[in-house]
């Protein structure tokens, strides 16, 4: 990690950087993380007005809940991660969601960039007046699991779901920003 890293708002000039980060996602094959970066970036600009709206309490489906999506760039200008952060819980997100999905593209994978960009994003989630935020992630995720309890993470009872898939749940107090 030579170059300084930022989170990043999503934008029009990072769109040569943030389709190149979401082609080798999908040529993975592997399930995209957080969520939202699922979405096609085509057109582009109808994809970072769904993604404003998205922090939009008004423009939320009923159940959710307004969210925030942030880029995490090199010095290069590269899209390393993407982050989502959720601006409060529902039942659903306290038992198996939490406030944040973040991802590193597969080709930057243990370089710590994951770590980088959840204390990236939990200094936002600070700035939103989150006092503790909720990491989960799969049993079988040992990766993400490492980044949380690094990033100062205190387990908490795990979450089974109706599938028998067993979601480990992390609480990390966040210093208050307001």
């Amino acid at each position: 990690m030579d170059k300084p890293l930022r989170l990043a708002a999503p934008c029009l000039e990072l769109r040569a950087a943030y389709e190149s980060y979401y082609r080798e996602w999908l040529e993975s094959g592997e399930t995209f993380v957080p969520w939202v970066a699922e979405r096609k970036p085509e057109p582009f600009e109808e994809m970072l007005a769904w993604l404003e709206e998205r922090g939009l309490e008004d423009k939320q489906p009923p159940g959710w809940v307004p969210d925030s999506t942030f880029w995490l760039t090199d010095g290069a200008g590269r899209v390393l991660g993407a982050a989502n952060l959720r601006h409060r819980l529902t039942p659903g997100l306290l038992a198996a969601g939490g406030h944040i999905g973040y991802g590193i593209r597969p080709s930057e994978r243990g370089k710590g960039y994951a770590k980088a960009l959840l204390k990236l994003t939990l200094e936002q989630a600070a700035a939103l007046g989150v006092e503790r935020a909720l990491l989960v992630c799969d049993r079988s995720n040992e990766a993400s699991a490492r980044v949380i309890l690094a990033c100062g993470g205190v387990e908490d009872e795990p979450h089974e779901e109706a599938d028998g898939n067993v979601v480990r749940r992390f609480w990390i107090g966040l210093p208050s920003a307001r």
